[in-house]
């Protein structure tokens, strides 16, 4: 398509990233401008904004999360109330930019997951319908992206790798670059002269829960009144229970091998009722059971480095981007358990809010380009594919 390569000559490119993850708060977008393609891109953050759900909204995607709950009208009616948030988020994200829609280039959605099945089964749904998105903001939006890798064989994730090579690898310094959303992941980059690692030496997998079931306790505790534990105030104020954060920690996902990944589908709401049912029957209190759930997100970080990536080399830091990033419990624990410097990505100038938004927009300008984004080590795909679904703008016709 002529369109397509038009946009593919364009350099630098100005991209709007947007995502909804795990935790389903809300929506992430980022307005940034990518400037060359693949391993040599760079990439700068012009503006972003953050689209809370709605109450009614959010309770309705909650349902989508539910399979006994869910019906296929409410997941083709919320597909499409999802695109016109999304879209919503990509205005805003622009006004913040100060910039007319038609000043940028492309969207680049990841959606909102409501379910996935990871190898050997090999299943992935997203929805937020593209086609709603370009119809509101007049531009082109690449979607999708889990999909071609999953139809590889790949678990579908993490994805955010990619971004995290392109912009953290280092010549000098080994590095983690751990995301803590809703679920944990993390991408290992061994310090590699002249020009840091290869894409084929970078290590990533879901590490296992994330704020998910920090989250999920945190509202039945409080009856619904918070959602999540700010500034991991309640965490540092209660007593971990060794005894039962050992027990916890022998889940049998946190013991697997990568290349793995997970989700709400295994750590979601009924995840969290269980451990709150077994905190009462320890006779923990409120602060003592957020203290635990916690622990047991860092620590399960830990031992996944422990196991899977200090046997491959050494490790001089770790970059921590997401929701987690602003829990200071989880980040001392994080330092503690590993005794190397834990540091925010806001530290060496990339949003932590806003980095998956950021990664999302990245691999969209590189699917205009034609480059695979995937990393195949990472997600057991079959081999390098380029990622996402085009979805032309009223523009283009």
């Amino acid at each position: 398509m002529r369109a397509i390569a038009e946009l593919a000559s364009r350099d630098p490119r100005r991209v709007v990233g947007l995502i909804s993850g795990t935790s389903g708060d809300g929506i992430d977008a980022a307005v940034v401008e990518v400037a060359g393609a693949g391993a040599g891109a760079r990439v700068r953050l012009l503006a972003g904004a953050t689209l809370p759900f709605p109450p009614e909204d959010r309770a309705a995607l909650f349902q989508l999360f539910d399979p006994a709950a869910s019906g296929v009208d409410r997941l083709c009616r919320f597909n499409f109330r999802l695109g016109e948030l999304f879209a919503e988020a990509a205005l805003a994200a622009l006004r913040e930019a100060r910039m007319p829609p038609e000043a940028a280039d492309l969207i680049g959605s990841a959606g909102q997951t409501v379910w996935h099945i990871p190898a050997p089964a090999g299943a992935t749904l997203q929805i937020g319908e593209p086609a709603v998105i370009a119809e509101r903001t007049g531009l082109p939006v690449v979607a999708d992206f889990r999909v071609a890798d999953v139809a590889a064989g790949g678990h579908g994730a993490p994805l955010v790798t990619y971004f995290d090579y392109v912009v953290f690898r280092d010549p000098r310094r080994s590095r983690a670059v751990q995301n803590i959303g809703g679920i944990g992941n993390v991408a290992y980059l061994p310090a590699r002269a002249p020009h840091g690692c290869a894409l084929g030496d970078v290590v990533a997998f879901d590490t296992g829960p994330g704020n998910v079931l920090i989250d999920g306790v945190v509202e039945a505790l409080t009856g619904g009144r918070q959602t999540f534990d700010r500034d991991g105030t309640m965490a540092s104020r209660g007593r971990v229970d060794a005894a039962w954060l050992d027990a916890l920690l022998e889940d049998p996902y946190l013991r697997a091998a990568p290349p793995k990944t997970t989700g709400r589908e295994v750590y979601g709401k009924p995840f969290a009722a269980r451990l709150v049912e077994e905190a009462r029957a320890r006779g923990l209190g409120p602060d003592d059971v957020v203290a635990t759930v916690s622990a047991l997100t860092a620590d399960s970080i830990v031992r996944a480095y422990r196991d899977f990536l200090l046997p491959l080399g050494g490790l001089d830091e770790v970059i921590v981007s997401g929701g987690g990033a602003a829990n200071p419990f989880l980040l001392r624990r994080i330092a503690d358990g590993l005794g190397v410097p834990v540091r925010r990505a806001d530290d060496l100038g990339v949003n932590s809010k806003l980095k998956e938004a950021m990664a999302f927009a990245l691999m969209a300008s590189d699917a205009i380009a034609g480059l695979a984004t995937n990393v195949p080590r990472a997600t057991g795909a079959a081999g390098p594919r380029v990622l996402g679904k085009f979805v032309p703008s009223p523009r283009m016709v």
